[in-house]
């Protein structure tokens, strides 16, 4: 039997502070794709509020209602919806993927590898442990921004048996170019699907470039987001990564003993 899938990056100019527009923003986006057959949804990271540094142990306290009301548009719709939030952590915040399945949480990632240039290890406790879950929506492992320049992450998470790779990101210009490469080498050397959605226009002081991406397991782009707010989507049709992964078995000739 066929197996597929129908997934949607959300790209949007998140408000920084401002988590009632955000969050209105996002629940109109998640109709607009579910409309469209949708089963997975990715959100960029901090997207109810961005990283509004100041602010962020206050808004960082409501992250339990924003997760509540996560949880109500995965119901309603009936589809995965994951993105990252400012998740309480005494003093600090962790930077917390949330994954919702029709309505449960299914699991949640704290961001590993934090972005020391942007002083995110100030601000933030780091995460100890990856996540990889069976979804509605094929098994999915978690990425946040940053992760992606650390392959040994992603090649961890392919081992544990994940087909789609979702990230949420916050990647501002003039960094174009490197989302777009390591995602895409992301994908091909883990022979699986990435969903990756990142923000758009001017956060703070910073001017984020969008370019989200959806990209199959030859590294080709399915989709692709251009600088404004948008929802792109694509079919993930997992018969072709299991074909793909027989044409060229990269993980069963590998030789972890070696390196």
């Amino acid at each position: 039997m066929k197996r597929e899938i129908k997934a949607a990056a959300i790209q949007f100019n998140i408000k920084l502070g401002d988590i009632d527009a955000n969050v209105a923003e996002v629940k109109a986006a998640v109709a607009r794709v579910a409309a469209q057959g949708c089963g997975l949804a990715v959100l960029p990271e901090m997207w109810s509020c961005g990283f509004d540094y100041r602010n962020l142990p206050e808004l960082a306290k409501r992250t339990p209602e924003v997760v509540e009301e996560m949880g109500r548009l995965s119901a309603e719709y009936g589809l995965v919806l994951v993105g990252s939030l400012p998740e309480p952590d005494g003093e600090k915040v962790c930077n917390t993927a949330y994954l919702l399945d029709r309505g449960s949480l299914v699991g949640t990632y704290r961001k590993i590898h934090l972005f020391s240039l942007m002083n995110e290890d100030r601000s933030f406790t780091g995460g100890d442990s990856w996540l990889v879950a069976d979804t509605s929506a094929g098994r999915i492992g978690v990425f946040i921004c940053y992760d992606l320049r650390f392959p040994e992450m992603a090649r961890r998470l392919a081992l544990e048996g994940a087909e789609i790779l979702v990230v949420p990101g916050e990647w501002p210009k003039p960094r174009k170019e490197h989302w777009r490469s390591l995602l895409k080498a992301r994908a091909i050397e883990n022979q699986l699907f990435v969903v990756a959605a990142n923000c758009c226009g001017v956060v703070g002081k910073l001017d984020f470039f969008g370019s989200s991406l959806i990209i199959g397991p030859k590294g080709e782009f399915l989709a692709e987001g251009g600088y404004d707010n948008c929802e792109l989507t694509a079919t993930l049709d997992f018969s072709v990564m299991e074909s793909w992964r027989q044409q060229i078995p990269c993980f069963r000739d590998r030789k972890p003993e070696y390196y």
